[in-house]
């Protein structure tokens, strides 16, 4: 996969230079190359914003730079056939998830666009359309300064799900949001620390009792913590332990879906 990155503070994604990335990169499972957006101005004061038509207050980016770089970027794509995939993040966009990972994972060439100010003039995503398949994308329900960091978050859900960049694939199935639901709790040496001893069946040997536990303390602190995954989930063929360990979560399995009782209260646990 190659993913190019266009900034104006291209040392914000120095980062994704460690640790599995950085590795992946080293061992060619990843091309990862960051554009400096001034690089692409025209002005000796490599201007890259002015201020917003019809007033109010902050400054917006310019078109020009914007579409010099994403054309240069563009061109690097050779004879492609598929457009590359332009992200955009931006409080406005779809909701990144781990289901958007796993699908751009499949994706041979990503570009992110970083915003500053109050982002990018509209129009650049008008006429990126012709180059691109363009996906604005949020983090979440906040507001950060710029792209950048959005950007290291999802270049390091993508990138982990590549071929050959966890050592272990088994660790990216059993992990939170892979099914829908929270990863359950994890426990390592010692057995008793400060007086907290880890669950017993952990240390049983039975590989079955362990599944299950693991499988059930997925459910509780999922209800605890995102009951709104809950709404998603699929129980239409959860078996009678599971069922019971929902029902004693407050939980009823309605038409192949969970339902919380009224009479459950508000504590989930």
């Amino acid at each position: 996969m190659r993913i190019d990155v266009v900034s104006i503070f291209p040392e914000y994604l120095a980062p994704l230079e460690l640790s599995l990335i950085g590795k992946a990169r080293q061992d060619g499972l990843l091309e990862l190359n960051v554009h400096a957006l001034r690089d692409f101005t025209t002005d000796r004061h490599r201007t890259v914003d002015d201020t917003p038509y019809g007033g109010g207050a902050g400054m917006v980016m310019k078109p020009e730079p914007w579409a010099q770089a994403l054309a240069t970027v563009a061109a690097a794509a050779g004879e492609a056939t598929a457009k590359p995939v332009l992200i955009v993040p931006s409080p406005a966009g779809e909701r990144f998830t781990q289901a958007t990972a796993h699908e751009l994972a499949g994706e041979d060439r990503l570009v992110f666009a970083c915003g500053r100010y109050e982002g990018i003039d509209e129009r650049v995503m008008e006429w990126a359309a012709e180059h691109f398949t363009v996906r604005p994308m949020s983090l979440g329900d906040y507001v950060l300064n710029g792209g950048e960091v959005a950007v290291l978050a999802m270049v390091e859900a993508i990138g982990r799900l590549l071929p050959g960049v966890v050592g272990n694939p088994e660790s990216l199935v059993e992990e939170s949001h892979s099914d829908g639901l929270l990863e359950y709790p994890v426990y390592t040496k010692p057995s008793s620390w400060r007086d907290r001893d880890v669950p017993a069946v952990l240390l049983s040997g039975n590989h079955g009792k362990i599944a299950q536990w693991r499988r059930h303390e997925q459910y509780r602190r999922t209800a605890e913590r995102r009951p709104d995954l809950l709404e998603e989930f699929d129980a239409g063929k959860l078996p009678r332990a599971d069922r019971t360990a929902f029902a004693d979560l407050g939980y009823d399995v309605v038409d192949g879906h969970l339902k919380r009782r009224a009479d459950a209260g508000g504590d989930s646990a």
